[in-house]
């Protein structure tokens, strides 16, 4: 089972240690994608490794002198970022989480380095399709109903005010002297009063103002 992750340069006894304990801890549905061994110069007995599945990254590191493994993940949702640094002596692959924690190895073999980084990509990739899926799949139905069709009312002109009412026409009462003066000349004109009655009459007359 372990072989279709020994061609890469990988550790076979590290590979079967981490390989049986993952047979332990995932759980149906969560398939191991590729399992990367650290190579460090010179010495190199106890390495650590590195575990890509379809939904989250493993760090394992040997411990009580290689009896024993302990391990830390981190589910795909949480990762922030990936990275991968090629050295001169291999490679150092780092992921960083959304909660500010940050996990790497080095002395990884390039090769594996890059592995590591290409199936981060793509399952960070695949996570991001879910969650946005999930969204749609969530997000409520909302029905738009087209407004009622309201009835049109034209515009009502503003009433004028009313006209001012004319002012009454006040009519002026001729002056009453000037009436009786011209009696007095009608009567001096159609010769029933002598030029001397006109003359006196029109004295006294005007001797009223």
């Amino acid at each position: 089972m372990i072989e279709k992750f020994l061609y890469e340069q990988q550790d076979p006894k590290a590979v079967e240690k981490v390989y049986s304990r993952l047979v332990e801890l995932l759980p149906p549905g969560e398939d191991t994608l590729y399992i990367a061994t650290q190579k460090k110069p010179l010495v190199n007995l106890l390495p650590d490794c590195i575990v890509i599945t379809n939904r989250r990254v493993l760090f394992f590191s040997p411990a009580n002198l290689g009896l024993s493994l302990k391990f830390v993940d981190f589910v795909w949702k949480d990762i922030a970022d990936v990275s991968m640094k090629e050295e001169i002596i291999g490679s150092v692959f780092t992921i960083k989480t959304t909660q500010g924690a940050e996990m790497s190895v080095d002395y990884l073999p390039k090769v594996q380095g890059r592995k590591l980084y290409q199936f981060s990509q793509e399952c960070r990739e695949n996570e991001r399709k879910r969650e946005e899926l999930h969204k749609v799949q969530n997000t409520p139905y909302m029905s738009f109903e087209a407004p009622a069709p309201q009835s049109y009312t034209p515009p009502v002109a503003p009433t004028p005010p009313p006209a001012p009412a004319p002012e009454p026409v006040v009519e002026q009462k001729p002056d009453e002297l000037t009436e009786k003066l011209k009696k007095l000349k009608l009567l001096f004109d159609n010769g029933l009063i002598s030029q001397e009655e006109y003359n006196q009459k029109k004295l006294e007359l005007l001797s009223e103002l």
